[in-house]
């Protein structure tokens, strides 16, 4: 196949751009000219102008619980205590009897008049219906009544806290490790449930230009997830897995020497947490405030041991607490983890002391961050931060430190839209307001590198993604248009038109060859065509 008549934008330095582009099977042929003599009558594709990136790579993703997200209760943007009710009233009158209604979304800091939700709230729209809402940032867990009751009040755990009222009472809020323990023991999802979710999720990311994801709900099963759907064929996206801290024993046990799986699925990586989150108030920081989870001396431990079979780690941290205890645990341990020629990285870094942020690159341990997180989460910061957001969410100050930067979505806290991340890099803003600290503005090329290249180099996969080169796969997504010529407020209405995945269109709005069924109808002629433009893309095949 060659894609022609367009701008292909390479990401590689020696070779821009390009105007089109041979793809050989599942891998990249060349620029057109000498390489085309390499494909034996190749389709053609009138690219009509528009843009080819590579891939979209999703650096920090939980997708099966994304998935199921999509058919759960939402409560993001809700203004207050009430419209959050209002919404769950809805779910809970269309719930089914005897199952749990599940949601996610609340964020308390966002509501006016200022109200922290309580299980009698919640009893009041759901009744005897046992309800599970997890907070927006994953770290908090709103409880009715009824699901209460199924703890029998066992509701403690280290690391986790459980809000009391002035009786001592429960008041349906738990946090950090106390939500993660009552969702693990009583509303853990099924397996066939995430897979089904999953299968309706791989769409809906290959829309959105998606190719591949670091995922992180390998505490969930999710490796057992996606070797279903790789085993049905409906993987569609290129998956490096997670393994949690709290089950490294058993990671140790089995004989693996380093990331073990095959094209479209590993398992790669350690996931552990520093500490809790901004919005749930438990971001362990400098002043002594927050939730410490995992100690310097423990993520040493783990660092070490999983070093020893080739693992590195990935560790949340969020206050600068948790981020300097998580740098200073990397630096003792350095000698080891460097010798195994690992590529360790902190989750989130959102508050940084500015004596650490040069750390980063100091010491070669990646930022994997979410751009979109610093514009969704300016009120917040502003509030619980105030005076210290010079140090927040610092990414044009990691990049020009030398930083290695990884941008991800950190799906469902904001929405697995890559496109929308880039964005919110280049902007820092995502409503009409000004940009929120606008001097960590990127450009739209290092939003893309942390997009597309960065996350492949975490996965080892450095010679043969992210880029598109000769002899590297060909994981690329198609744009209506160019977006380096536009001005930088109009990038959000850039759409994403295809995906390609190994050489095979997974998304194309388009009419015509070599694509899934749900995408496309075939023209008379055989051609296709790009179906919300008024310049179609089409593809040509060779007369026989």
């Amino acid at each position: 196949m060659i894609l022609e008549n367009g701008i292909v934008r390479t990401m590689d330095p020696s070779l821009p751009v390009a105007r089109a582009l041979a793809i050989a099977g599942d891998t990249i042929a060349g620029g057109v000219g000498t390489h085309e003599l390499a494909l034996a009558s190749p389709e053609r594709v009138d690219l009509g102008g528009r843009c080819v990136l590579p891939g979209f790579n999703d650096a920090h993703v939980h997708f099966p619980t994304w998935s199921l997200a999509q058919r759960q209760v939402r409560l993001e943007g809700t203004r207050s205590l009430e419209e959050a009710l209002e919404r769950i009233a809805v779910a809970a009158r269309e719930a089914e009897p005897g199952r749990w209604l599940r949601g996610l979304g609340w964020r308390s800091g966002d509501w006016s008049p200022p109200e922290e939700p309580t299980k009698e709230a919640l009893d009041r729209v759901t009744g005897g219906t046992p309800t599970a809402l997890m907070a927006r940032d994953y770290h908090s867990l709103w409880l009715n009544t009824a699901a209460l009751a199924q703890a029998n009040g066992d509701l403690e755990a280290e690391g986790g806290v459980v809000e009391r009222d002035e009786r001592g009472e429960p008041t349906g809020v738990l946090r950090e490790e106390c939500a993660w323990r009552f969702r693990d023991t009583h509303v853990r999802p099924t397996e066939d449930e995430m897979v089904e979710a999953s299968r309706a999720g791989m769409k809906i990311a290959n829309a959105r230009g998606v190719t591949a994801v670091h995922d992180k709900d390998g505490w969930l099963g999710a490796l057992g997830v996606f070797q279903r759907l790789q085993a049905e064929g409906s993987l569609s996206l290129r998956v490096w897995e997670s393994h949690p801290r709290d089950e490294l024993d058993a990671l140790l046990a089995l004989p693996l020497h380093g990331a073990f799986g095959n094209d479209l699925l590993r398992l790669g990586y350690v996931k552990a947490f520093m500490d809790g989150t901004l919005g749930s108030q438990t971001a362990h920081l400098l002043d002594g405030s927050g939730v410490e989870i995992t100690s310097r001396v423990e993520l040493e431990e783990t660092i070490v041991r999983a070093a020893e079979r080739a693992f590195p780690v990935a560790v949340h941290a969020i206050g600068d607490r948790a981020n300097r205890d998580a740098l200073d645990a990397f630096e003792a341990t350095r000698d080891v983890w460097r010798a195994k020629k690992l590529r360790p990285r902190v989750e989130h870094a959102q508050l940084l002391a500015p004596e650490d942020l040069p750390r980063f690159a100091e010491l070669g341990v990646a930022c994997s961050v979410q751009f979109s997180h610093a514009p969704s989460d300016r009120d917040l910061a502003d509030h619980f931060w105030a005076g210290k957001t010079d140090g927040a969410y610092a990414y044009r100050s990691l990049w020009d430190s030398g930083a290695l930067l990884a941008n991800g979505s950190d799906a469902p806290i904001e929405e697995l839209e890559p496109w929308a991340g880039v964005c919110a890099g280049v902007l820092r803003t995502i409503d009409e307001r000004p940009a929120w600290h606008a001097e960590q503005r990127l450009t739209l090329e290092q939003a893309l590198i942390a997009t597309c290249v960065n996350p492949a180099w975490l996965a080892g996969d450095e010679k043969r993604r992210g880029k598109l080169v000769p002899g590297f796969l060909a994981d690329l997504v198609v744009l209506d248009r160019d977006p380096f010529v536009l001005e930088p407020e109009e990038l959000p209405s850039v759409q994403v038109v295809g995906t390609m995945l190994g050489g095979r269109w997974v998304f194309c709005k388009c009419q015509g060859a070599a694509k899934p069924d749900v995408m496309s109808d075939r023209t008379d002629d055989g051609s296709t065509s790009f179906l919300d433009t008024s310049s179609p893309l089409r593809s040509r095949r060779p007369s026989r």
